[in-house]
């Protein structure tokens, strides 16, 4: 062992320790304090900064693996700021504390993509930019590294989304803009268009009172009350402003480009065009490029997705069967003389029941459809195999706000139904589209003894049937 002493007093020598580490530096007594050098027996080193046998202050750590770190630490742990470059490439700059990434950095990824913003935990969390190599951008909140809460979203081919997210798919009420001109505001529902929306074409004028401040949501999905609209309205507007000032990110909102974490946009016009750029002195909320202006009603369109299948469309303003909570009877329908076919109508007996089973409907088959088509099992029978879900009237996390009645509704043996729709080879977007689309369903009242209602479709394609209890047992059993 060699020592010597230092300018400061502090003695200044080499020790190997019991366990095979290496120490070379200076001392306070016994333990390291001030600079030194530590090697692990398994190749780390640590050159820097000392207090009391603990590293503290500004040092370099490198592990065997390649991966190595510059910057502040304290009691022991990487605290405070500094670089982390790792094995594949990655770089991050930013803050830390305890070891793990904590509030504002930048992190490079391997494939190019990068990340800008608050971290929490080792992720994202908060407010962030986060840039994929293929040049599409994503700014906005952040939970545990997933896209969550109020956020905008711009392909490269122009195409934008500003909408609430959730587990980093887009989740309730949107506004998108088309590279071509048109737009459509609406809802999505896990990644897609689900639901009631308008959709514009190119040259038509977005009224003032569907400005896309309008769009926020809670972080759940579901619509959110004045004031925490205008919280979320306030604190977008923060985190834009804050992040064009920081990031000069001006221009990215006047230069389209695309956003996404794959090679093509998951929310596409059905037309399949893309949008020309704003003039540079028009942000795509602004109200000058909102008002002023009538919407020319043949450009406006009023439509219906399932699941992103889209059922439904017809120009603003023309009725179906579907009414508006706001829309009165006499406005939209002439009552027809009763008889054994009549089609429901607002007011109608049977109005809500029918309301009820096109929600529920629309919910299982969205639902089970994307699941693997399998073979039937036994488990899949009985009153244990249903689906139960409660509909308010407001939306939940899970269903649409509807101008029904709030109900509960249970669809029994979900999978053996679906697999019976693939044998007869019935679509499940044709089947939805039938039953479930923009018109009204037709009644039929059964001159049996059973006293079963019939509903059939306005194509005529398929009949639904009420039960009786002692029916539905049987069914089941």
């Amino acid at each position: 062992m060699a020592g010597a002493e230092t300018s400061n007093g502090n003695a200044q020598r080499g020790d190997t320790l019991p366990n095979g580490d290496v120490y070379v530096g200076n001392f306070d007594g016994l333990v390291p304090h001030g600079m030194g050098k530590y090697m692990w027996t398994d190749g780390s080193l640590y050159d820097g900064e000392w207090d009391k046998s603990k590293m503290t202050g500004r040092g370099m750590i490198q592990w065997p693996s390649g991966a190595s770190y510059e910057g502040d630490f304290r009691g022991g742990f990487i605290d405070g700021t500094g670089t982390f470059k790792g094995v594949d490439g990655s770089v991050y700059k930013g803050s830390w504390r305890m070891n793990k990434k904590q509030g504002m950095g930048t992190m490079v990824y391997s494939n190019s993509d990068s990340y800008e913003g608050l971290w929490n935990e080792g992720l994202p969390d908060g407010y962030g930019k986060y840039t994929w190599a293929a040049g599409n951008i994503y700014i906005g909140s952040w939970k545990s590294g997933s896209m969550n809460g109020r956020g905008v979203m711009q392909w490269i081919n122009g195409d934008t989304l500003d909408c609430n997210w959730l587990s980093g798919l887009a989740h309730g009420k949107g506004y998108c803009k088309y590279a071509s001109g048109a737009c459509y505001i609406g809802t999505w529902d896990r990644g897609v268009k689900d639901g009631h929306g308008i959709f514009y074409q190119p040259g038509s004028k977005i009224p003032c009172n569907l400005e896309v401040s309008e769009c926020a949501t809670d972080n759940d999905g579901t619509s959110a009350s004045s004031s925490s609209n205008e919280k979320v309205k306030v604190g977008l507007l923060f985190l834009l402003q804050n992040l064009c000032n920081k990031w000069g990110l001006r221009r990215f909102f006047h230069r389209p480009r695309r956003i996404s974490n794959g090679t093509t946009p998951i929310f596409v016009d059905d037309s399949g065009n893309h949008l020309p750029q704003d003039p540079p002195n028009k942000s795509l909320s602004s109200k000058e490029h909102l008002q002023n202006s009538d919407v020319h009603k043949d450009l406006v369109y009023e439509r219906e997705y399932i699941q992103g299948v889209l059922i439904s469309e017809q120009p603003k303003g023309k009725h179906s069967g579907m009414l508006d909570s706001g829309e009165t009877q006499e406005n939209t329908w002439q009552k027809q003389e009763r008889g054994p076919m009549e089609t429901i109508y607002k007011g109608h007996r049977s109005y809500f029941l029918m309301l009820n089973l096109q929600l529920g409907i629309r919910y299982t088959v969205g639902k089970i459809t994307p699941v693997p088509l399998r073979e039937v099992r036994s488990n899949d029978f009985g009153p244990r195999a249903r689906i139960i879900m409660y509909f308010p009237c407001e939306g939940s996390q899970y269903t649409p706000p509807h101008c029904s009645v709030n109900f509960f509704w249970k669809d029994y043996c979900p999978m053996v139904f679906r697999n019976l729709r693939e044998m007869f080879h019935i679509d499940a977007a044709d089947y939805m589209m039938s039953i479930c689309g923009g018109d009204s369903l037709k009644e039929l009242s059964s001159p049996g003894k059973s006293g079963s209602i019939f509903y059939l479709s306005q194509d005529e394609r398929f009949v639904i049937k009420t039960l009786r209890k002692s029916e539905l047992k049987i069914g089941l059993m």
